[in-house]
């Protein structure tokens, strides 16, 4: 039997450019949450939770009108956070990002990532498709624990708004990353964290 995991990065916040913690979404945050939605509309879902802010609750409200057989619960386990602290092994570059990050945030971001992989990348004795809405740093640490890799490893995994990410949880062998970023459904303009002039 297979688990399949479908993280939605949120739609763009509104006035994100200004440091807010948190907030709706902007008009094309909008738009990019009704494209995902109609890119997933066929997928038989299981379940979907989103984290309980804003940006995330928006974008969750926004994919479930357009997909009226899902509901969206919102989850703790999705919040944003900072997954796991610095290791001797991380590169130096990594070191400024922590300046001011505290133990507690560590702490607690390593507890509730310990939380949501024991709740979502466990295999299951059914098939299931769940849909989980959250954050990029998130959905950069169930890409680290997916190939195993070491924990300061999520840093640098960037995905866009409502970039689409798969995962496939496997009973008896390694889970296995379907795609990461996927931005097919959205047009050029609705793209964002890419260089504006495409190398490709």
């Amino acid at each position: 039997m297979s688990h399949y995991l479908y993280l939605i990065r949120h739609g763009e916040q509104q006035d994100a450019e200004y440091g807010l913690p948190d907030g709706p979404l902007s008009e094309r945050g909008k738009r990019q949450a009704r494209a995902i939605a109609e890119r997933l509309g066929g997928v038989p879902f299981t379940g979907a939770w989103h984290s309980p802010l804003t940006r995330a609750e928006d974008t969750a409200r926004i994919m479930t009108e357009r997909m009226p057989a899902l509901e969206s619960e919102p989850s703790a386990l999705l919040m944003d956070c900072i997954p796991s602290g610095p290791t001797p092994d991380m590169p130096h570059s990594f070191e400024q990002f922590f300046g001011g990050v505290t133990p507690e945030q560590i702490e607690a971001g390593e507890a509730q990532m310990t939380d949501a992989v024991a709740e979502w990348m466990t295999p299951t004795h059914e098939d299931r498709h769940d849909l989980l809405i959250t954050h990029n740093f998130v959905i950069g640490w169930f890409v680290r624990e997916t190939f195993g890799a070491a924990p300061w490893r999520w840093m640098g995994v960037n995905q866009a708004n409502c970039g689409l990410t798969i995962i496939r949880v496997r009973s008896a062998k390694p889970p296995v990353l379907i795609t990461h970023n996927d931005l097919g459904h959205l047009p050029a303009e609705l793209r964002t964290g890419l260089p504006v002039t495409q190398p490709y």
